[in-house]
């Protein structure tokens, strides 16, 4: 028999050395599930993909974190920090400016991560600027993972920031990762919410249903109506962290005709994302004016509103 996993919450500070190691835990555990990559990208051809570890054997923290996010994340739960959302803006500052602010905490809480988040950020847009995508697509590369200022915000902890997404107010898929951690959450056998469909239905379309809240949804709805990037781009963004979807095949009975399409961004995407870890360092210093000038493209406004 498994060991139990311990009950009390794992996380009870805005620690960023905690965020940093939760997040580089799971990242890992992802970089294994994505196997398969689009045949466009070139830069992680070589890439030993069997260093990463499968998701049933990752530590214990792992475990505990999806125990506790599976609990946690309620339909409940998201229309609260929608409302937070709506209501309470958190700051208003330049893209390169929460770039540093994230790089900020990482850095000054876990002084031995190996990449600053600055770092991981510009190397994903590296790899996509060298397999030749276009700007916008580097420019999603570069800002994908901001949406971890909620860390600064409204946080409760790891399991409302990062680790994979899935959608709230239906039934959990058992494809979603560790599944069977969905006991203990309050909608697991709610009359509604644990139907296959749930408060939607089929058909209805990806941008009707409300994802568990993290780092990717938020992102996704301060930069949808404040940046030139495109549907793709925003779909990467969103969906970067749905692995039940964009790997697994779940949930297609809620896609429209715009989502299939939009999968196909994302699993363009995705290798960017998690390969680009074991490239080397990038000079952040050199790559500044060109990237600077990039966001600026995509944010003609440049303050934005987090």
């Amino acid at each position: 028999m498994a060991p139990e996993i311990s009950r009390e919450p794992l996380f009870n500070s805005r620690d960023g050395h905690q965020l940093g190691h939760i997040s580089d835990a799971i990242d890992s555990v992802n970089a294994f599930k994505t196997v398969k990559f689009n045949d466009d990208s070139q830069f992680d051809i070589e890439k030993d993909k069997a260093q990463f570890r499968q998701y049933l054997n990752a530590s214990e923290r792992v475990k505990s974190f999806y125990r506790e996010q599976h609990e946690k994340q309620t339909v409940a739960y998201n229309l609260k920090a929608r409302i937070n959302f709506k209501t309470k803006r958190k700051a208003k500052m330049t893209v390169w400016e929460a770039m540093e602010k994230l790089n900020t905490l990482i850095d000054e809480s876990d002084p031995d991560t190996s990449l600053s988040q600055i770092e991981h950020l510009l190397q994903t847009a590296e790899a996509i600027r060298r397999d030749g995508k276009p700007r916008w697509m580097q420019v999603t590369g570069l800002i994908h993972d901001l949406g971890k200022l909620l860390f600064f915000f409204d946080a409760e902890g790891q399991w409302d920031v990062v680790g994979d997404t899935f959608p709230i107010g239906c039934a959990f898929d058992n494809r979603i990762i560790l599944s069977e951690t969905f006991k203990n959450n309050p909608d697991y056998n709610h009359p509604v919410y644990s139907t296959e469909f749930g408060i939607y239905h089929e058909g209805c379309g990806l941008e009707n249903v409300m994802l568990s809240w993290g780092h990717d949804e938020y992102l996704y709805h301060v930069v949808k109506h404040q940046s030139k990037i495109p549907d793709e781009g925003l779909a990467m963004i969103r969906y970067h962290s749905f692995y039940p979807w964009h790997k697994e095949g779940a949930y297609y009975k809620l896609m429209n005709d715009h989502d299939r399409e939009m999968l196909k961004a994302v699993q363009a995407f995705n290798p960017y994302d998690l390969y680009s870890k074991s490239d080397d360092t990038p000079t952040v210093e050199e790559l500044r004016p060109y990237y600077m000038e990039l966001v600026d493209e995509f944010f003609p406004e440049k303050i934005i509103d987090w």
